[in-house]
């Protein structure tokens, strides 16, 4: 470089290379006037400046922010590019729908497009509710250690900006916040001062948390409910007016107390709560809880007088969610009729005409009971059948939002995204609102499950699970979604080894669909996937499933056919109905899934990516924990038929069958044993008919179920010829 010095060199060479990124000045125009917009912007900026652009009021490219009203009410967006003008507008129907608009440039962005090769698009919401379920850790339903532990983290607003940003990421547009007596955490009863436990600071800091997660929810265009469960008061107010006090500990199956002053009280509580929380989008009811004894008809009548009239009293308008009543009867447990649909949907109309009550309702119904993770076909609701009349004719009052609870699992990432797309084109009717998805024995905040959490790059446990958040929520909003979205994302945070995973992931991930509409459940405790567990109606235990209760456990899913049938229809000489998944294709059906899930990330090298790692582990548990089943399918059916018919060699085959199982799940453990800690778990807390807190220091791991896995062999061994 004889006559130039280095430095120079440098200079002529860069002044011969094309304009860089980071030369090229964005000016961004929006209303500034819009807390809407102006999040918007910031989620442009933020992605624009990691790829190294620069903003400036002078800037050559232009993005341009604006409304267009239409005559739909639909949520809808469009990106129009005007290569020549180095424009790109961003056009919606309201201010939610340029956020969507702009997440959407930032995820191109993300992916190295530049912004003058952007693709136009449009893209219109298939559901109007998009939520999640979400219990609070204080005064939870089911008292518990799994969930009081999340205390802590959910007193920080950073934990709560992070969430809606995740959730405005993946378009889900509503927060539900569920507790059994919520009042006392957001409002001071101006006339029942003595129904509050804290002081006034500690009163001003449950406030100023409240107030500041539903205003950072509104500035994300999320809307807000809060849902008290029925029928509940303080402690403080039961000893203070001797009223509700058979219930101070807050159990949730217990006598309904409908006395005056309670009326009073939980009334003025719904038009305080109203009136203080302007930014509060709407509250919701359940109709089960605290109500033991009442009659349908007396459950409505308490909402009415508590309710509806509380929002009727207060300074605004708010939105409704009224939850299909759980019962039919004075039972707690849950119970179905077609005169207690007809009652419910005769109120619920009635409710929508009322002008302080916002169009439309939404009736909440559980899908499949508390376990919508199994098939995208309905078979129940909380109760049991579900009959036509919420349907029939299609409402134009209100509309039907599912209920989709997790029960199942909480550890082990979790993602298919065939599952989801079907389960939401196939409920899609006249009538449909969307999805509520959540749990209610599990909190997505404190990360209680990880081993090593050192250099990761989660804070929070939703984070770990970030498939599960933007399959729902994204299919959803558009279920016509290309895989190749969730599939990039993966190539985005492990690169060119992360290029399987969703496949894989989809695969393996099939185990617990399969487990839950291959054994009937109900409610919460009745099945954990995760852990091949459910609840023993004779032993009021939750524990391992045997292979004496998989032979005999009736489907959920009709499409499905027991172990006991199948060996009976053969030994009958019948032919299975072959449209019909029998045990031995069910079987089949796993082994071939989850051979190719662990085949497609034997060679991924997770030594230098702790995230990598655990993505890929849960993978491989998911596969094994599906071997395992499949070897357990095929024992029982062995199994069952020597029972039947005296063949030795049956007898045989299912030893060997249940221990190839016991060697699967040795593989579960370990993986699970060196990188994943004992889990407190709800599941447990009220099993043995005890009270939760004698059971609150039981821990799941897959370690501690090995003898009751290795059990199978012996009772095969053991089996009788009848």
């Amino acid at each position: 470089m004889a006559g130039i010095t280095y430095n120079r060199f440098i200079a002529v060479l860069f002044s011969l290379m094309p304009l860089s990124l980071s030369a090229q000045m964005v000016k961004i125009t929006y209303d500034s006037l819009s807390i809407q917009q102006s999040y918007a912007v910031s989620v442009l900026k933020k992605a624009l400046l990691k790829q190294g652009y620069k903003l400036s009021d002078n800037g050559e490219i232009k993005i341009a922010l604006q409304i267009k009203k239409s005559p739909s009410t639909e949520e809808r967006f469009a990106i129009q590019v005007e290569k020549q003008l180095k424009l790109i507008q961003l056009a919606g129907s309201d201010d939610r729908d340029l956020i969507y608009a702009s997440q959407s440039i930032a995820d191109d962005l993300r992916r190295g497009i530049t912004l003058l090769n952007i693709e136009p698009r449009s893209e219109q919401a298939f559901l109007p509710f998009r939520g999640i379920k979400y219990d609070l850790p204080w005064d939870t339903y089911r008292h518990s250690y799994a969930l009081s532990q999340h205390d802590q983290i959910c007193r920080d607003t950073a934990y709560w900006a992070s969430f809606l940003d995740m959730m405005v990421e993946n378009r889900f547009n509503s927060l539900t916040l569920w507790n059994l007596h919520p009042y006392t955490y957001l409002i001071k009863p101006k006339n029942f001062p003595e129904a509050s436990p804290w002081s006034a600071d500690e009163m001003t800091a449950w406030q100023k948390l409240f107030h500041s997660i539903m205003r950072m929810a509104k500035v994300r265009a999320i809307d807000t409910y809060i849902i008290p469960f029925n029928i509940f008061v303080t402690k403080e107010f039961a000893l203070a007016h001797q009223v509700a006090l058979d219930n101070l500990e807050h159990n949730f199956f217990v006598k309904g107390d409908t006395s005056e002053i309670i009326v009073r009280y939980t009334r003025e509580c719904i038009t305080q709560l109203l009136d203080e929380y302007p930014d509060l989008t709407g509250l919701g009811l359940t109709l089960g809880e605290g109500m033991g004894g009442m009659t349908p008809d007396q459950r409505e009548a308490w909402v009415r007088k508590t309710f509806i009239d509380g929002m009727r009293l207060a300074h605004r308008p708010s939105k409704f969610i009224h939850r299909i009543p759980l019962s039919s009867n004075t039972g707690s447990g849950g119970a179905t009729s077609i005169e207690t649909e007809q009652l419910t949907r005769n109120i619920i109309e009635s409710e929508a005409d009322l002008a302080f009550i916002q169009s439309p309702i939404w009736a909440d119904l559980k899908f499949n009971w508390s376990h919508a993770h199994s098939t995208p076909k309905l078979f129940k609701v909380h109760g049991g059948k579900l009959y036509d009349t919420y349907f029939k004719p299609t409402p134009s009052k209100y509309k039907i939002i599912w209920t989709a609870r997790n029960e199942d699992f909480f550890c082990l990432r979790w993602g298919v995204p065939s599952f989801i797309k079907e389960h939401v084109l196939l409920n899609k009717k006249g009538y449909s609102g969307g999805y509520l998805v959540g749990s209610e024995t599990y909190i997505p905040a404190k990360d209680y499950f990880t081993m090593d959490s050192v250099n990761l790059p989660w804070h929070y446990a939703f984070e770990r699970q970030w498939l599960f958040y933007k399959l729902w929520g994204r299919t959803m909003y558009n279920p016509t979604i290309k895989e190749e979205i969730f599939q990039n994302e993966f190539i985005h945070r492990y690169g060119q080894q992360g290029k399987n995973l969703l496949t894989a992931s989809s695969l393996a991930g099939k185990t617990p669909l399969r487990l839950a509409s291959d054994f009937d459940i109900r409610w919460d405790f009745t099945l954990y996937a995760e852990g091949m567990m459910a609840l023993d109606d004779k032993t009021k235990r939750v524990g391992y499933i045997s292979v004496d209760r998989l032979i005999h456990q009736a489907p959920l899913d009709t499409d499905y056919v027991s172990i006991e049938n199948y060996v009976n229809m053969m030994l009958a000489g019948k032919k299975p109905d072959t449209s019909k998944i029998t045990p031995p294709l069910l079987a089949k059906m796993l082994e071939t899934d989850c051979h190719k899930a662990l085949e497609l990330v034997k060679y991924i090298d997770t030594k230098k990516n702790k995230a990598l790692m655990y993505e890929v582990a849960d993978i491989r548990t998911w596969a094994y924990l599906g071997l395992h089943f499949a070897e357990k399918i095929k024992g029982g059916q062995a199994l069952q038929t020597y029972r039947m018919n005296g063949n030795a060699q049956q007898k045989t085959n299912a030893v060997q069958y249940l221990k190839q199982g016991l060697i699967y799940w040795d593989e579960v453990i370990k993986i699970t044993k060196p990188i994943y800690k004992d889990m407190p778990l709800v599941h447990y807390s009220e099993q043995d008919s005890k009270p939760w807190q004698e059971n609150d220091h039981l821990r799941f791991h897959w370690k501690y179920l090995r003898d009751d896995v290795a059990k199978d062999v012996e009772i095969a061994s053991q089996a009788k010829y009848h």
